[in-house]
């Protein structure tokens, strides 16, 4: 399999750096460049989702029939590449990525023809349902509740980690219909509006003090059985379907280069100010360059990768497990590497300075003031969407079903 560009798709290459190139402006690139939490804030990521949206090209994994690009996965791949490397914003991806394939592959056409649109214009803008506090990468075992009265479920429960439910104006969300069976058999799938009543949505903050999660609670709500997706009983697979999306949607090695290139900048910076040390540290040094292998080994899996899902290839689904896996450790040494780059300056408590509404000149420059707070929100990364630990078992068995070992 050829895993250098083709000429076409240098030339698509060329066209989204022209994009970007003019509709992602310094104003906007500062502003990302300032957040510090896993997505953007909702403001700038739906400024950038409307521009995306309007150019065609917000949705670029959903078929063309609902307003997809259709752009092969290795297109798909430049455009996520090509964002990473300009600083474009992380929009959220539970609508985009999470809630709309589910859509596409079990709803009803009904369905289909109500929330994408919706979801594509930004009009809904959704948050996830899953984990609970007794309930997190063992997802079977959940205890919300849904009771069948006539044409409606009366809903009862928590969910916990919600990223933006304090601004998302819909929730997809695991509910369990049956208690017979195995724990799996008995789970169901369900939309519904956050304004629904009986919702009650509790801000949790992170150690870093961003407020984008959340512990959404449920007190007898009452959801249309008209919003569920797939079959009652159903939510399994439909939620290991979302769980693949999750875990394999998008490119994670330039996220990390942009990481290590901002390493290199402040080496570069410190020695500018006489301050060499890191520069002529040998183990740091060391440590830096296994990085740079290890995200560009990352990165040869991805295009490799999307390389045979164009062909149809499903390993694809198998090395979702492995890009989460590896994406997400990679983030951890990534901005474990840029607290030890900068030392007592991260211990700061510089907070105020990411606020945008603050108009007072911050001490030191964006890279400062965002290493600590990103290093701390990114201990998260081997968490959410499953563990390490969870996706070393999947691709162990994985292996071991195709005679690896």
């Amino acid at each position: 399999m050829e895993l250098h560009a083709t000429a076409e798709e240098e030339s698509f290459r060329a066209e989204v750096r022209a994009f970007l190139e003019e509709k992602l402006t310094p104003e906007l690139r500062k502003r990302a460049a300032a957040e510090a939490g896993i997505f953007v804030g909702p403001a700038l990521a739906m400024q950038w989702h409307r521009i995306l949206y309007e150019q065609g090209w917000v949705a670029p994994s959903w078929p063309e029939k609902f307003g997809g690009t259709a752009w092969s996965p290795m297109q798909r791949h430049i455009f996520e590449e090509e964002c990473a490397f300009a600083g474009a914003p992380s929009i959220p991806l539970m609508g985009l990525r999470l809630c709309a394939p589910v859509i596409i592959a079990f709803g009803t056409a009904e369905q289909q023809d109500f929330f994408l649109p919706r979801i594509a214009s930004g009009e809904h803008y959704w948050c996830q349902g899953y984990s609970e506090p007794q309930s997190g990468s063992d997802l079977a075992s959940l205890q919300t509740r849904a009771e069948r009265d006539g044409e409606e479920y009366v809903v009862n429960g928590s969910k916990i980690w919600t990223t933006h439910a304090h601004v998302a104006n819909w929730i997809f969300l695991l509910v369990r219909t049956s208690r017979e069976g195995k724990p799996q058999q008995g789970i169901s799938f369900l939309v519904t509006p956050l304004h629904a009543p009986g919702i009650t949505v509790r801000p949790i903050l992170s150690m870093s003090g961003e407020h984008e999660v959340n512990q959404v609670f449920f007190d007898n709500v009452r959801i249309p059985v008209a919003n569920r997706i797939g079959r009652e009983n159903d939510g399994w697979k439909i939620a290991k379907h979302l769980l693949e999306e999750e875990r394999g949607g998008g490119a994670e090695a330039p996220r990390t280069r942009t990481r290590l290139r901002a390493i290199r900048n402040m080496i570069a910076a410190q020695a500018a100010e006489g301050d060499t040390t890191l520069a002529e540290d040998d183990g740091f040094q060391q440590q830096l360059a296994w990085l740079e292998l290890d995200e560009m080994a990352l990165d040869w899996t991805e295009r490799r990768i999307a390389g045979r899902s164009e062909a149809g290839d499903l390993l694809s689904q198998t090395a979702s497990s492995l890009k989460k896996l590896v994406g997400s450790e990679l983030c951890q040494r990534a901005e474990a590497l840029a607290v030890d780059a900068l030392g007592h300056f991260v211990l700061a408590d510089q907070r105020g300075a990411l606020d945008a509404s603050n108009r007072n000149a911050p001490p030191h420059p964006a890279w400062v003031r965002t290493a600590g707070a990103r290093y701390l929100n990114g201990r998260a990364a081997s968490i959410y969407g499953g563990s390490s630990e969870v996706q070393r078992n999947l691709v162990a068995r994985a292996v071991l079903r195709a005679g690896g070992c």
